[in-house]
């Protein structure tokens, strides 16, 4: 098993998979766990990463591009596409049956994001799968990629003892949140949408709503089901 953190803040995690079990697993070879400095992959001089979010709003979004160079370093480096996934709020609720199915892949990419969010488009292009690890919001995915590396390191051969080590044992309210985008306008062909440039606050409004909307009753289902029940609630 190899496993690939992309990350604004290796030291963080490296200071968590080099102790206990799977800093001793790492070490005799079982598992191969890398940390990549995202701001390694930027072209920007000063490092930068993120940029503003177009449409307005608060904080600063991460930049696709230095994601993107990242990603394809490493695909060189392990000579194939990785099985990719962003740690994400919006993502389904990890279980032990995924950790399972994911402690059988040959490699997987785990992308960290921070601040307000992630370009969408890097999203779009690279990612097969977004997971969370509960209804709540992190300052950022590194947390959430360490708990899925351990619960899928700890599956693998010669990580623990013997399999029953692992098999024996159990396992704000309202919508998710809007795509998000930054600079530049066009990237790798897809542009920003066009709502978001015109400076019409309540298009800009409505379309995040909308977009809301669809992103929870596409990802989360059983969200969206609660909060139209408690729209009709309201109503009565």
């Amino acid at each position: 098993m190899r496993i690939e953190i992309a990350t604004l803040f290796p030291d963080m995690c490296e200071a968590v998979l080099s102790e206990s079990i799977i800093g001793r697993a790492r070490k005799s070879g079982a598992i191969t766990v890398n940390c990549h400095n995202i701001r390694d992959y930027t072209l920007d001089k000063h490092r930068r990463v993120d940029d503003t979010p177009y449409g307005g709003g608060m904080g600063m979004v991460m930049q696709a591009e230095p994601i993107y160079r990242c990603w394809q370093a490493v695909c060189e480096q392990m000579g194939q596409r990785p099985h990719t996934i962003f740690l994400s709020p919006q993502g389904k609720v990890l279980t032990q049956q995924r950790a399972v199915e994911l402690s059988k892949m040959p490699g997987l990419f785990l992308l960290c994001g921070h601040y307000e969010g992630v370009d969408q488009r890097i999203l779009d292009k690279i990612v097969d799968e977004e997971i969370s690890v509960g209804d709540y919001v992190l300052t950022g995915g590194e947390l959430p990629a360490l708990v899925l590396t351990d619960a899928i390191a700890r599956m693998c051969g010669g990580v623990l003892p013997a399999a029953a080590a692992f098999e024996d044992e159990s396992h704000f309210s309202g919508l998710l949140e809007y795509p998000q985008y930054t600079r530049p306008e066009v990237w790798e062909g897809e542009a920003v949408p066009e709502v978001l440039l015109s400076g019409h606050h309540l298009k800009i409004s409505q379309w995040r709503r909308a977009e809301s909307l669809r992103v929870t009753q596409e990802k989360r289902p059983d969200m969206y089901e609660s909060y139209m029940q408690a729209q009709d609630s309201a109503e009565e």
